[in-house]
């Protein structure tokens, strides 16, 4: 009988914390105890640790330290950006544009702003997911006040072509914020370099501790404050902060984005033996996504004339965690908005998203590929929808 173990396929939605960002932040709660904002010497102490760690953000990122604020995560960084950017520069106009296929936090966040008298326009994406670069050029007018579009689909791994938005922003003399909460650490990223104006980061994306972020805001760039209070982060931000896990964050993407290329190559790898492997022992099954230009450890897979949610559950069983989709929308249960905007209707409720970590290995790959042929085997066997002979080529 084979053995169960336990295979963890979701880093997507979140990684395991790295052996020295937990050490860096383990030590730093023994020790770094004092309040930052306080001026004496324990204080201080703690001051020095958290502007260290705000150095390292910066310097992966290709940004000045005075241009990183301290957030709760991604989604805090989003709202922040999204809205505070808009109101703002409510005078210059009240035009935003966006994509379909942008995280929950930003659509709500522009949702939001709609109430408030904002126009945002959401700009379609193709086939792969790839937003329609003709349609942005066409609908930036004269109130546009933002764009913002996402570095890296969190659900089907595209990589959008931020460097040419973000220069058309700019030319436009509008500003440009991205999401790149799953493109940190994933892709090469300078803010300078990419003309961009604001961008958001989540520390648990890059084995670091939960409940830490970052937002980058270009010097010269206005934006409204988020939380009333005290002086903190440049009286921006409010509240007393989270040193240690600050610290942790600083390590963790100090060391992802050191070896940005290396682990690249090891999670293409896996996800090409994963790719090859399971489009050999299972039929009817295709990729989502840009076939090349996308993040290394994802794979979006579509099982045709099966319920994704009962696949995602058997393979639970199975100790085998993946998603089918954005870990914010797991508990809707409507269809992937990211695969309806890229015409995959009859695909939007049979697909799982697989997104491979530093820690999985090709034994893991190879009992996950055994499980998920058996369960699409019994799935299958149940579902009403026809399964054509015809192989998908991944």
């Amino acid at each position: 009988m084979e053995k169960k173990k336990a295979v963890y396929l979701d880093n997507a939605a979140t990684t395991s914390i790295s052996t020295e960002a937990y050490r860096d932040m383990i030590d730093a709660y023994g020790k770094l105890y004092g309040n930052s904002s306080s001026l004496y010497s324990l204080g201080r102490e703690a001051d020095f640790a958290l502007e260290e760690a705000r150095a390292k953000v910066a310097k992966a990122i290709g940004a000045n330290a005075n241009e990183i604020y301290f957030t709760s995560g991604g989604t805090e960084s989003d709202n922040w950006a999204i809205k505070g950017l808009a109101r703002a520069n409510r005078s210059k106009g009240n035009h935003i544009i966006t994509s379909a296929v942008e995280h929950p936090a930003v659509l709500e966040s522009c949702k939001a702003l709609e109430k408030e008298g904002f126009r945002v326009t959401y700009v379609p994406v193709d086939e792969f997911g790839v937003v329609k670069y003709a349609e942005i050029i066409k609908a930036i007018g004269p109130d546009t006040i933002l764009i913002s579009i996402m570095t890296a689909n969190n659900e089907v791994g595209t990589i959008e072509p931020i460097r040419a938005i973000a220069e058309l922003a700019r030319a436009n003399d509008v500003i440009f914020h991205t999401d790149a909460v799953q493109a940190v650490g994933n892709v090469d990223i300078n803010v300078k370099d990419m003309k961009i104006d604001a961008m958001s980061i989540s520390g648990h994306k890059i084995y670091g501790p939960k409940g830490t972020g970052a937002l980058y805001v270009r010097k010269g760039v206005k934006i409204d404050k988020y939380l009333d209070g005290g002086a903190q982060e440049r009286g921006l931000r409010a509240g007393t902060i989270n040193v240690p896990a600050f610290v942790g964050f600083g390590t963790a993407i100090e060391k992802t984005c050191a070896n940005i290329e290396e682990n690249n190559k090891y999670l293409r790898s896996l996800r090409r033996y994963f790719l090859k492997t399971v489009s050999e022992r299972i039929h009817n099954i295709s990729l989502n996504g840009h076939p090349t230009q996308r993040l290394a450890g994802n794979a979006s897979i579509s099982f045709e004339g099966v319920e994704g949610e009962a696949l995602l559950m058997l393979l639970d069983r199975d100790h085998i965690s993946v998603s089918t989709g954005s870990a914010c929308a797991s508990g809707s249960l409507e269809p992937s908005h990211v695969l309806l905007a890229m015409g995959q209707d009859e695909n939007a409720r049979s697909t799982i998203r697989f997104s491979f970590g530093l820690n999985n290995t090709k034994e893991d790959i190879d009992y996950v590929v055994n499980r998920l042929q058996k369960d699409v085997k019994k799935l299958r066997s149940i579902s009403a929808i026809r399964i054509y002979k015809n192989k998908v080529e991944l």
